[in-house]
């Protein structure tokens, strides 16, 4: 199938400079020495995982620079950009490691995982229209993302939980190597530990390590998929993740997402919070807690804004670090 890069019909809003000050990727923020991640508190170990490999790999902060300059260049001038319509097209693998019978999920509920993230990036997720109206006008909308199955490949293990090192996408390490990692999107299903729900690696790695990282009780809606992460919100986080978002708070006190229509958050929201929820930073902003970049229950969080929808096409763009995935 023939896969193609596009336009958003709302990438015009998004033509005047970012007002959020464009980050690098410094090894000085580096602090975990450790091979796996400390992630305390956390549902999502994207971000500390990528600190580790900044660490252990002297030449991925370069890459992923490069490709920061190149979403900010797309971001103020589009008109630049030579565009095609259509949508990407995402074949996905799912390697599903299990030790029980329940963590070997099943067909079902891998499929329900697919319909989940194609409803959430197309904007047909029956809870979108929930947005509250300050946040309308800055809505992704369909984010001309789809998600085909390609494959679930199978493996029975001894292990009783895995953890942040990437074991579970290493053959010599009990995992299962990804399939076609440039080409296709690797998500492994497995038991995690430390209360982890998931993590991705960002644009710019290691194709060998490349993808996504689910537990099985946070995937899709059936299934073993429990609440409050039952309704496969996770995916959709860690695939935003993997299309170059980073937490709406910027994993810092009143941080930087590299998304101007993001109000500047305090920090993670858990739970559901009551809105209007107001941030403390400049301007007490009122905050997103609904978008799917946020910590918040499943039920609680429907949708991408449109910067952050022109960022992650940004990366389908040559030397966007996806652009594998729309020729």
């Amino acid at each position: 199938m023939k896969k193609t890069i596009f336009a958003l019909a709302g990438c015009i809003i998004f033509a005047l400079s970012c007002t959020k000050e464009t980050e690098t990727f410094s090894e000085e923020k580096i602090t975990e020495p450790e091979m796996e991640a400390t992630v305390s508190g956390d549902r999502c170990a994207a971000q500390a995982v990528l600190e580790i490999q900044l660490r252990e790999d002297p030449t991925l902060a370069a890459r992923m620079d490069a490709i920061e300059r190149l979403t900010a260049d797309y971001i103020k001038n589009p008109g630049n950009y030579f565009m095609q319509g259509g949508q990407v097209i995402i074949p996905v693998v799912f390697n599903v490691l299990y030790k029980t019978s329940a963590e070997n999920i099943s067909q079902a509920q891998i499929q329900s995982q697919i319909d989940v993230i194609n409803a959430d990036f197309s904007a047909t997720n029956s809870d979108y229209n929930s947005t509250p109206s300050i946040f309308q006008a800055v809505r992704s909308g369909d984010i001309n993302v789809r998600f085909v199955l390609d494959q679930v490949i199978r493996k029975s293990t001894n292990k009783k939980s895995w953890s942040t090192n990437d074991a579970m996408k290493k053959s010599s390490q009990g995992g299962l190597n990804p399939t076609s990692p440039t080409t296709k999107l690797n998500i492994w299903v497995c038991n995690m530990g430390g209360g982890i729900l998931g993590y991705a690696q960002f644009p710019g790695g290691n194709s060998a390590t490349d993808g996504v990282v689910l537990d099985d009780r946070a995937t899709g809606n059936t299934g073993t998929a429990a609440a409050p992460y039952g309704l496969g919100r996770t995916a959709t986080h860690e695939i935003g993740h993997w299309l170059n978002l980073r937490h709406i708070w910027g994993d810092a006190t009143c941080g930087n997402d590299q998304v101007a229509d993001t109000p500047t958050h305090n920090t993670s929201n858990g739970g559901c919070p009551t809105y209007p929820h107001y941030s403390t930073c400049s301007g007490t902003p009122v905050e997103m807690t609904m978008n799917y970049m946020d910590y918040t229950y499943d039920a609680c969080m429907y949708m991408f804004s449109a910067g952050q929808s022109t960022r992650m096409n940004a990366t389908f763009l040559p030397g966007g670090g996806r652009n594998s995935f729309a020729q």
